[in-house]
């Protein structure tokens, strides 16, 4: 479409010569209609697009040139998103497909071995574009493949879930888990482009959804925007298109904000992690027992635990909308030996100190606060007594 638009813009400039009055009334109507669009933010020359896929995609890729094209998905996304992702960008529907097992539990380097091992067989050169379509897990680990293979091909992220709408695909980290570890292998490496289009959100299951408005609310709290209609407005379902643009667009300038003054992430950064490095210890502790929880619900378990132990909390009211969005367990004090040991792994911390981020008293201020076992077993006493 880019390149169709570029050919009638000259037909129109060589005709203007002769008819200028008619050719510009023409042009004008024409620019309104067709002119290719413009992403919503841009971040490191990455465009990212919080728009329907076919007014955003298709003029994306028509002006480029890339040799072969690979998605890669799970099982849930392959079933339920990527026939809405043909449809809306017109890719064919033989374009090769890598589908993994779903869940943080397959985010390590056995998979990516798979993934690999697909990208050789399909013979990837490095003109060649990765098409990630999934939630978290997918980015990461799809997007860690594609910069490693080959040292580095395009990747591009298409998040299907409310949490990597609006965290997890922008900003370039990638990595997987290595021994229980979350993240802990990986890098900082830009995408082409994001895509993000709320008409995923309608193959969420209600939890899902849920799990992604801890990040939309930590973008909130780090900002001083909670009392924001779109931060204490959330709907309840995936119904309205429109009111989730306008959420997202809002939720995503957070986060573009903070990573474009740090994108290395040595300081600014870090505030991003607000909740994580409690709530990566509570996700990595129940993903070794028989009721995981979600990315989200482990976030704001975090952020409930950590603006307990902070100087300059966090409105009161970001714990009661979390307790009335989720459904959250208590932390067993008998694992809160398991949380410091994955606490001591956090790749914020610094001379042998657990260290935590969080929003000091004007938007988008960093305070690093370091903190004790002992203070970590009174934030989950805390926590425990809310739920």
């Amino acid at each position: 479409m880019a390149s169709a638009y570029l050919i009638t813009k000259y037909a129109l400039a060589v005709f203007n010569t002769t008819y200028p009055a008619f050719v510009w009334r023409l042009e004008q109507r024409f620019d309104s209609t067709f002119a290719p669009m413009q992403p919503t933010f841009s971040l490191q020359n990455t465009p990212i697009s919080v728009a329907p896929l076919a007014e955003s995609f298709p003029a994306w890729l028509s002006g480029k040139t890339y040799s072969q094209i690979l998605l890669i998905t799970d099982t849930h996304t392959r079933r339920h998103c990527l026939p809405v992702f043909l449809a809306q960008t017109g890719l064919p529907s033989h374009t090769p497909v890598v589908e993994i097992t779903p869940g943080e539990e397959h985010k390590n380097l056995q998979t990516c071995a798979r993934i690999w091992g697909a990208m050789q067989q399909a013979e990837l050169d490095r003109k060649a574009l990765v098409i990630n379509l999934g939630g978290g897990v997918i980015g990461d680990m799809g997007g860690f493949c594609a910069a490693t293979w080959k040292r580095g091909v395009d990747f591009v992220q298409v998040p299907t879930t409310l949490l990597s709408m609006t965290d997890a695909a922008i900003g370039g980290k990638l990595g997987v888990d290595f021994e229980g570890i979350k993240n802990v292998v990986g890098l900082i490496r830009q995408p082409a482009a994001v895509f993000i289009d709320p008409v995923f959100l309608k193959t969420l299951p209600a939890r899902e959804l849920s799990s992604g408005m801890a990040e939309i609310l930590k973008h909130a709290a780090i900002s001083k925007q909670l009392d924001a209609p779109w931060a204490n407005q959330l709907p309840q379902t995936a119904d309205d298109g429109d009111a989730w643009l306008e959420i997202l667009r809002a939720s995503v300038a957070v986060k573009v904000q903070i990573v474009q003054e740090d994108p290395e992430e040595k300081g600014l950064r870090m505030l991003l992690n607000y909740g994580h490095t409690i709530g990566h210890a509570v996700e990595s502790y129940f993903l070794t027992t028989s009721h995981p929880i979600t990315h989200g619900e482990a976030v704001a378990i975090g952020m409930m635990c950590e603006n307990h132990l902070s100087n300059t909390p966090v409105s009161a009211s970001l714990e009661s909308t979390f307790l009335s969005r989720f459904q959250l367990p208590q932390v067993p004090v008998s694992a809160i030996p398991e949380l410091w040991a994955y606490m001591q792994q956090d790749k914020k911390n610094a001379s042998g100190k657990v260290r935590i981020a969080l929003p000091d008293a004007l938007p988008f201020s960093l305070k690093i606060q370091e903190i004790t076992l002992a203070e970590v077993e009174k934030s989950i006493a805390f926590y425990n007594t809310l739920v």
